[in-house]
């Protein structure tokens, strides 16, 4: 969702303006200022604290203090609940900060005392759709259009949340309606020294590498570019490196043309060369990684979907050697949606049935040899290790009792036991693993050759890698505050670092453009 954060911070609203301060004033100078006015008069009355703590608060969030700038805005909602301005800066902070949830609570508060605020309808609409929550993210894209018809953040959103309906037709015109209009939008610099410009590409299929909340928008300035819709015929915005935001092969093929022609004119240093991307779709992994030492990758094959949905579905799998139980996955999405395991042949026209895409002739599934992740404790297991750099850093380790394993809703909060062991595989993932699986995983990331991604799998009793996935989609988030996830918190900051520190390097000092053309050439 590269694009919604980006563009939601463009449209025209009295809520998006932020605070004005006198321009001679450096802003740490100002929030001085601030602090002795609030300081010196304790008996103020609620207007004038109210109007203090919001651009209070607007400036210490542009200057990455986050924690001040929460409290300020918490204290004014205490103050003034309904305050549009503050209201909207919250919601801005805790995006920032990856607390959906509680962006998702302030954003309703504000629909609810402002219901015709167009930006915060939007941005509503945008963390219920990365909260999966598509079919009410939807009411919000359409209240908004009800408003402005016109509005191309809140055509994205519309198109984002029909493809994930599995409204496709319906899903193209808001697309063309968006992305025809603009597709180019540059992320706000809060730095006090001169930005390093980089181009950030993405697709406006989704399918993204969830990078951007890494860049440092203290030193960088990102120019966020909808690679699919961006005028060929202009040159790319001035820029030192370029990031290729675009992830998914599946349903990005489009956009990873453009970016391939956008970059054969430009000399800049590129992160996740396009080619490398376009060969992690799940078949060319399976075909490809299953052939490494060590590495077990399931037999992967993409089937019509109305073969499998007819009598003849069973023996177009067996035909391509595929045996029950197997699962059904439709391109494209992740998180676990549409992805289905099938017992036997007699349960998988049912199976079909409940996956998107029906009356659709070219719609397409994904067949997939069930690889049997479970311990001898019955649970099964799924290790993430994030690829940065040429580095193997440990994320996580979700245990669950169900076959179809996301950590989100994995057997962890409850289960001291399951945090103990993934507590042992982040402080030591080579003694957990084994040398054997680190060479294997090892292997695996010098064939896919991506500067950012991750690799999900779990281990046999051999000691043998069993790849689920391998691509450049997968997200760190931030463990709750809860005391309880602690422990994972210096394995996540380790990577979010390395990530900074390979943007930083690349950016001010670029490998030469010939090695990272002849690497991507050997590798796609």
């Amino acid at each position: 969702m590269q694009w919604a954060r980006a563009s939601q911070r463009k449209a025209k609203t009295a809520a998006n303006a932020e605070t004005v301060w006198q321009p001679w004033l450096h802003r740490d100078a100002r929030v001085k200022l601030l602090d002795a006015q609030l300081d010196s008069n304790k008996n103020m009355d609620k207007d004038t604290e109210v109007a203090l703590r919001v651009e209070r608060a607007t400036l210490l969030a542009q200057m990455g203090r986050n924690l001040e700038a929460r409290t300020d805005y918490l204290r004014v909602v205490e103050l003034e609940p309904s305050h549009l301005a503050n209201l909207f800066g919250l919601g801005k902070l805790l995006v920032s900060t990856g607390k959906r949830k509680a962006a998702e609570m302030v954003y309703a508060e504000a629909v609810k005392y402002h219901p015709y605020d167009i930006v915060c309808r939007v941005n509503l609409g945008s963390v219920l759709l990365e909260g999966d929550n598509p079919a009410l993210a939807r009411v919000h894209y359409e209240e908004a259009l009800r408003m402005d018809p016109d509005l191309p953040e809140a055509h994205g959103g519309m198109y984002y949340a029909l493809t994930q309906l599995g409204e496709p037709e319906a899903a193209k015109f808001h697309q063309r309606k968006s992305f025809g209009k603009r597709s180019l939008f540059v992320n706000p610099y809060r730095g006090t020294s001169q930005p390093v410009p980089v181009v950030l590409l993405v697709s406006s299929t989704g399918g993204g590498t969830p990078i951007e909340k890494l860049i440092d928008d203290r030193v960088f300035e990102t120019h966020v570019v909808v690679a699919d819709f961006y005028d060929k015929k202009k040159p790319l915005p001035a820029h030192k490196l370029v990031i290729n935001g675009i992830g998914d092969s599946e349903v990005a093929a489009e956009a990873l043309d453009a970016a391939e022609l956008m970059l054969a004119s430009t000399s800049a240093p590129v992160l996740n060369a396009p080619a490398a991307v376009r060969a992690t779709g799940r078949c060319e992994n399976a075909e490809r990684l299953g052939q490494l030492p060590g590495v077990i990758a399931p037999k992967t094959s993409i089937f019509p979907r109305a073969l499998l949905a007819s009598p003849d579905g069973p023996g177009a799998l067996a035909a391509s050697g595929f045996t029950f139980p197997l699962l059904l996955r439709v391109p494209g999405f992740h998180m676990g949606m549409h992805f289905v395991k099938v017992d036997s042949g007699s349960a998988l026209t049912s199976a079909v049935a409940g996956l998107p895409g029906q009356g659709m002739p070219e719609a397409e599934v994904l067949a997939i040899a069930y690889l049997d992740a479970r311990g001898a404790d019955g649970c099964a297991r799924k290790y993430r290790v994030m690829m940065v750099g040429g580095e193997l850093y440990p994320l996580h380790l979700a245990i669950s009792e169900d076959w179809k394993i996301h950590y989100f809703s994995a057997d962890m909060a409850d289960r001291p036991d399951h945090r103990a062991e993934e507590a042992r595989f982040l402080a030591d993932m080579p003694g957990v693993l084994s040398s054997k699986a680190i060479t294997a995983l090892s292997s695996i990331q010098a064939a896919l050759g991506l500067d950012y991604g991750g690799i999900d799998f779990a281990l046999n009793s051999l000691g043998e890698v069993l790849l689920f996935e391998a691509n450049a989609t997968m997200v760190v988030e931030q463990p709750c505050e809860d005391e309880r996830w602690d422990y994972r918190r210096t394995a996540v900051e380790r990577i979010h670092q390395a990530v900074r520190s390979l943007l930083s390097i690349r950016a001010i000092q670029p490998p030469p453009r010939t090695t990272c053309d002849r690497d991507a050439t050997a590798l796609a």
